[in-house]
């Protein structure tokens, strides 16, 4: 992997979060709300994927289609969200070690530190 694919999947990786945060968020806000259906973004391989072959850096807001809804239709699990969560902090770790190795590389490279 090159230095402009590292630093470019440090940077796809810290937008999927931002982008995922923002849908766990918006789902926990909304658990209480009647009919509302739990969203999650499309796996993030899907959209670097997509982005390399296209260009395009969105991601997909997918509904969720597990788990059985509660009796007023709310398809939201704060179990689920919280595990999500949890995961979204890993991936957003992993994402700024690239991001930070990448522009450590770069910065060695045109001889600063």
């Amino acid at each position: 992997m090159g230095l402009s694919s590292s630093l470019n999947a440090g940077v796809m990786g810290l937008s999927v979060n931002a982008t995922k945060l923002g849908t766990i968020s918006e789902n926990i806000a909304n658990s209480d709300t009647p009919g509302f259906k739990a969203k999650d973004i499309e796996p993030f391989s899907d959209a670097f994927a997509r982005a390399q072959r296209t260009g395009e850096v969105e991601f997909r807001v997918e509904p969720i289609t597990t788990g059985a809804p509660s009796p007023n239709g709310n398809t939201v699990s704060l179990e689920d969200q919280m595990a999500r969560s949890s995961g979204a902090l890993r991936d957003h770790e992993t994402a700024m070690a690239v991001y930070s190795k990448a522009m450590t590389m770069l910065r060695t490279s045109i001889g600063r530190r």
